[in-house]
């Protein structure tokens, strides 16, 4: 009984396969050729090759200040969710024009440590509403990685975590190994 059985399953398994061959590949017209891929990864990294050259000088805090980053945008910023922490934001108002560089980052994010200092974990670009339209499609920086929204700051803004492993992505919002423990001055909002 248990021999039919099995000859009845190969049976039926092998009348199902007929002579057309099941495609085993995507099309190469739905996916875009490895050369380009390799490209845009290729131009991504040195972008941010590019991005932690000119923002090396900023783990002290202080030079950063004095090179402009001086105005305390946030404090230190976790989600209510539970996704992790961004650290203070610290903006230089002056780059601050509606554009987004990648040699440029608006803001210095920071994440206070144990013994009182700031730690240089993060960079973030960003793009008032006024000078982008909340409408308009997201502006793009790193080989496309769209700005997203952020209806509490009216701009559109960009992550990029440089200096601090982050599991989520480089480019996502939140970091969950960047914690505020080590301040008073938190703000549990949603971004």
């Amino acid at each position: 009984m248990r021999r039919t059985a099995q000859l009845i399953a190969g049976i039926a398994l092998l009348a199902g396969c007929g002579s057309e061959q099941v495609p085993t590949e995507i099309s190469a017209q739905m996916q875009p050729p490895l050369e380009a891929k390799q490209a845009s990864l290729s131009a991504v990294n040195k972008d941010l090759a590019a991005l932690r050259r000119v923002t090396a000088r900023f783990h002290s805090f202080a030079t950063a200040a004095a090179a402009g980053w001086a105005a305390q945008i946030t404090p230190c910023m976790t989600d209510p969710a539970g996704a992790g922490g961004m650290g203070f934001h610290y903006g230089n108002p002056a780059l601050i024009d509606g554009t987004a560089r990648v040699e440029e980052p608006e803001l210095l994010l920071y994440e206070p440590q144990q013994n009182g200092r700031l730690r240089l974990v993060a960079v973030e670009y960003i793009i008032p509403y006024t000078a982008h339209s909340r409408d308009a499609e997201p502006p793009e920086l790193f080989g496309g990685q769209k700005f997203k929204q952020n209806d509490t700051f009216q701009l559109w803004g960009l992550h990029a975590w440089v200096w601090k492993d982050n599991p989520s992505g480089m480019f996502a919002d939140w970091n969950p190994r960047v914690t505020c423990e080590h301040t008073s001055s938190v703000s549990s909002m949603a971004h």
